[in-house]
């Protein structure tokens, strides 16, 4: 594979925690060469189905509605259709014609318009912070106003309407539970314990509480927050959705807009820009999850050897003695005491077939081994 065939993510594993768009992200990795490993952290409950969807559209409809926000474009398309099922589709676009409508987004504006209603406000900032100023000057005492959620509470929002003597309704837009077959987030789990993900994605603040939760109840919460809080790269979609990581201590990288595509292009950014590079026996390496870019070139390079040659890495062209090298692969595989310098001369070994060059991984008689570090 020539450098120009070698994708930003190729040699990484990035883990996926998405129920909604799990499909469009794991293609946008995929495309820039990662191996996505899918563990839906949440199940999102379907509208129709959604008794307290219905009981809140009902609620609504039980008196006026002065002003309502809709804060993203698919929610409030899926309430209208929902709404349409049940036989008050009619009934809930009277109400909102009559309401003043504020859109937080180009695409809540797509939508509010696609129902034949025409938004009073969108800011272009995007943020829920400035639809609220902007109804707080309005002034909303003694008004009924209908918020449309997706997926999270929006407390600040609300409790500062009520704050200022409006009576609030919130329409939650697609409530999510826990995932139906808890054992692909488990083994998700797993592989970032075992150092098998380089990187894990999150597209909502309930996936990023649901992998705490799911992690604390199999009583690996703290080891997880360990490696979250260091070799794991987290990234979010947005900061309301990095909140429960954030909470725990967890760095998370968020693109500046809050978009799928955005999340992608900068995963592809940061995750590479923390890759080891070095210039060995004369060769351009560069350390990615499970593979070396070798002069360009990709190179897949098993978990032992790979274990070895980022001990190596961590002090270039240092020697490294065969016993020191024996408890690098005994902590990478867990096993105290059936790992000798016969396993350490073997991985070695493989190491050197796999990186496909000679002279990386150098033999110092009688004291171990190192990397050939170009001055």
């Amino acid at each position: 594979m020539t450098a120009t065939q070698v994708g930003p993510l190729a040699g990484y594993t990035v883990g996926v925690t998405a129920a909604r768009r799990a499909d469009e992200l794991g293609a946008l990795l995929e495309r820039r060469g990662a191996e996505v490993l899918h563990g839906p952290a949440i199940r999102i409950i379907p509208l129709a189905d959604d008794s307290d969807l219905l009981a809140a559209t009902t609620t609504l409809l039980n008196g006026p509605v002065d002003l309502a926000v809709a804060t993203t474009g698919i929610g409030f398309r899926g309430w209208m259709e929902a709404a349409e099922g049940w036989g008050l589709g009619r009934a809930l676009h009277d109400a909102l014609d009559r309401a003043a409508v504020l859109a937080r987004g180009p695409k809540a504006k797509g939508a509010v318009r696609a129902a034949g209603l025409v938004e009073a406000f969108s800011p272009e900032s995007e943020a829920n912070a400035e639809v609220l100023s902007h109804l707080l000057g309005l002034g909303v005492a003694g008004k009924r106003i209908a918020v449309q959620l997706h997926g999270e509470p929006l407390p600040e929002f609300t409790e500062a309407l009520r704050s200022a003597g409006a009576e609030v309704v919130e329409i939650p837009v697609y409530r999510w539970t826990g995932p139906a077959d808890s054992g692909p987030l488990e083994r998700l789990i797993d592989a970032v314990l075992a150092g098998q993900v380089d990187a894990l994605t999150f597209t909502s603040a309930p996936a990023a509480a649901s992998v705490l939760e799911t992690a604390d109840r199999l009583g690996r919460l703290e080891p997880l927050l360990d490696a979250l809080r260091g070799r794991v790269l987290v990234v979010g979609v947005g900061a309301i959705t990095a909140g429960p990581l954030v909470r725990q201590g967890v760095p998370v990288v968020c693109p500046d807009r809050a978009r799928i595509g955005a999340l992608v292009r900068e995963l592809a950014d940061a995750l590479p820009a923390r890759a080891t590079r070095l210039l060995v026996a004369g060769r351009s390496l560069e350390l990615r999850g499970q593979a070396v870019v070798v002069d360009g070139g990709l190179r897949p390079v098993a978990p032992a050897p790979m274990a070895l040659l980022r001990a190596l890495a961590a002090t270039p062209g240092r020697v490294l003695s065969r016993p020191a090298l024996a408890g690098v692969l005994r902590r990478h595989s867990g096993r105290e005491s059936t790992v000798d310098e016969h396993a350490v001369e073997t991985a070695v070994g493989r190491l050197r077939s796999a990186l496909g060059v000679p002279g990386v991984v150098q033999t110092v008689v009688k004291r171990g081994y190192r990397l050939a570090v170009t001055p």
